[in-house]
């Protein structure tokens, strides 16, 4: 029998999200859509108007633009606390 699996990510709480960086999360968030998109359509999906595993259809296979907010909000999210542990590791960003 597995044991339960319980994740435990780097806690990044204590990193005050710099601001200059907000319009990097965008950028990011975007692309993260874009790599989600691309992988699932190379495994054979396409658009759905909902959710359906057998026929590997998907609602959200449109352009990032086109997404509803909770989607974009979830790249975004994934884009943040990737910055955010970046900066708890040490490294600096900054556009050259």
């Amino acid at each position: 029998m597995k044991q339960q699996y319980s994740p435990s990510p780097i806690d990044t709480s204590d990193i005050q999200f710099p601001e200059h960086l907000q319009s990097l999360v965008e950028q990011l968030a975007k692309n993260v859509h874009e790599v989600w998109a691309q992988g699932r359509i190379s495994e054979g999906w396409t658009f759905g108007p909902v959710r359906n595993d057998a026929l590997k259809q998907h609602p959200c296979l449109i352009p990032y633009e086109e997404l509803p907010e909770s989607e974009k909000n979830y790249d975004r999210e994934t884009a943040m606390t990737t910055i955010k542990l970046l900066i708890k590791l040490g490294y600096e960003l900054r556009k050259k």
